[in-house]
């Protein structure tokens, strides 16, 4: 990981880059202590509690052409938090949430998630 999140973003159309910034404002918000890890490689924003692993690894914002996903690394540990079933995916771990507007990001529940996510990570 490393680069800026222009290198992430700096392609994309307007309303998915409203969306990113949305999603970031809110992880911040949400999580202060968490780290925010451009990775231009990967076409993703990762949000970690120690740069460069996936072990503190929180959550990742992955924009694609016409929405964003916000993915938790350990998704599937939150179904007993998302009665609002906003969680998508079938991995062993991780789960996402697809945001196809910037408004979407004003969901409920969206934010109590990341803040279980964020309990639920290791710390160094």
């Amino acid at each position: 990981m490393g680069g800026r999140v222009e290198d992430v973003t700096g392609g994309l159309d307007a309303p998915v880059r409203e969306i990113v910034q949305r999603l970031r404002d809110l992880v911040a918000g949400t999580i202060p202590q968490v780290l925010e890890e451009p990775d231009p490689a990967s076409g993703l924003i990762g949000y970690s509690f120690k740069p460069g692993t996936y072990t503190f690894l929180v959550a990742g914002i992955a924009p694609h052409t016409a929405h964003v996903n916000l993915m938790f690394a350990r998704g599937a540990e939150l179904a007993d938090h998302d009665p609002g079933e906003l969680l998508e995916g079938t991995g062993k771990r991780a789960r996402h949430i697809r945001f196809v507007t910037a408004t979407d990001v004003d969901r409920p529940g969206i934010q109590e998630l990341l803040a279980e996510a964020a309990r639920r990570t290791p710390r160094p």
